[in-house]
């Protein structure tokens, strides 16, 4: 799925129960969210205990959530999150040479993948 796309599956749901929340509720959300990520990497590759069967072992759910808040708040934003992403790929790629040593395969960056 494309960004764009995300961004208009997230606009419907959230228009269809209610709208958005206020910007400042939005990050919080967000840092919430963040939390709940910390909380199952924690669980599923550092020192901490889950305290039941299935407790906080869904990092792919966690991140899931992540992107959904991010992509609330760009809607809120009025933020074409595709563009901006692309662009900031684009711009960090010259800055990436050389930190990923890996010839057999080379990043590739051009407007086509996007």
């Amino acid at each position: 799925m494309k960004i764009e796309e995300a961004q208009d599956k997230v606009d419907d749901l959230i228009n269809h129960y209610g709208g958005y929340w206020e910007p400042l509720s939005m990050l919080a959300r967000l840092v919430e969210e963040v939390g709940e990520l910390s909380r199952a990497m924690n669980i599923k590759h550092g020192g901490k205990k889950a305290k039941f069967e299935g407790d906080g072992r869904d990092v792919e759910k966690e991140l899931s959530d992540i992107i959904f808040t991010i992509l609330a708040i760009a809607n809120k934003e009025g933020i074409d999150l595709g563009k901006e992403f692309e662009e900031k790929i684009l711009l960090d790629y010259e800055k990436c040479k050389g930190v990923y040593d890996n010839d057999e395969k080379k990043i590739k960056c051009t407007n086509e993948e996007f």
